[in-house]
């Protein structure tokens, strides 16, 4: 069964080439990458703290507020840039004294657009039945020309 690149379930996901064909050194772009990942979400969500953590063995996590964490996830040159709702044992613990599922999840809906718009170059068209991942160039990176 093939694969395409990891990310947390239900996740806002936005996807980006690491290299684009030529000789780079696909471990600096990454590192480039994650700083502007950083450096651009926190001046676009002022709320966002830097965090150094995991889900699972993939997905690694950046940057987290009291609702949702973001994060990356990196396979065979496609990056995965993405926003989810936390789900660590510190959440759901405050979580059931003050409810926040509900609230994480309409600040999510409010900041998904915005959060494509910083990050997508590339827009997830389909699934084949093998589990591989079909992509084309979002409509702003065409327009641009980027």
């Amino acid at each position: 069964m093939g694969r395409s690149v990891s990310y947390p379930t239900g996740s806002v996901v936005a996807f980006r080439l690491l290299d684009d064909g030529e000789d780079d050194d696909v471990d600096w772009a990454y590192e480039c990458l994650v700083d502007e990942v950083i450096d651009t979400t926190k001046a676009t969500f002022p709320s966002f703290e830097r965090f150094e953590g995991w889900r699972g063995r993939e997905d690694r996590i950046l940057l987290r507020n009291a609702f949702a964490e973001c994060g990356i996830s990196t396979y065979c040159g496609l990056a995965a840039i993405w926003l989810a709702e936390r789900d660590d044992a510190r959440y759901w613990e405050a979580d059931f004294y003050i409810p926040r599922a509900a609230r994480a999840r309409h600040w999510l809906d409010q900041v998904s657009a915005r959060f494509i718009e910083l990050f997508g170059e590339l827009r997830m068209v389909g699934r084949f039945s093998n589990g591989e991942a079909i992509f084309e160039r979002s409509r702003s990176t065409c327009d641009t020309g980027a």
